[in-house]
């Protein structure tokens, strides 16, 4: 079992950046395909981007591909998300996600366990 925490949200300008990072706690992290999925006031949780256990595979929504990246430190137990180029439409909370079964998907339901999310603002 693993337990997740976000961190790094907050308010910004567009054309900013912000570094979220998602902290895990428990073994075998490596073993957890991490996603971050977001929910913008009024609107379903979207997936953002998608990063296996050894960090060789990633996969982005067209929305944000070229402007955000996913990455792990697997000796740290924490995925990043870099978050360049910020624009308003991006205003939502950002929630981390992981499932134990190696299956890099971008369907919620497929993942067993949440963050309790981070708020990210974006002013124009």
């Amino acid at each position: 079992q693993v337990q997740l925490v976000e961190s790094g949200g907050g308010l910004v300008q567009v054309g900013g950046s912000l570094r979220l990072s998602c902290a895990a706690s428990g073994r075998t992290f490596s073993n957890y395909v991490i996603s971050w999925f977001r929910r913008a006031p009024g609107k379903e949780r979207e997936f953002v981007a998608v990063i296996d256990g050894s960090a060789g595979s990633t996969y982005y929504a067209g929305s944000v591909k070229g402007r955000f990246t996913i990455s792990r430190d697997n000796a740290k137990n924490t995925v990043y998300l870099q978050m360049n180029s910020l624009k308003p439409e991006d205003t939502a909370v950002y929630y981390c996600a992981g499932n134990a079964y190696g299956l890099v998907t971008t369907t919620p339901k497929e993942y067993n366990y949440w963050g309790q999310g981070t708020q990210v603002t974006v002013s124009s």
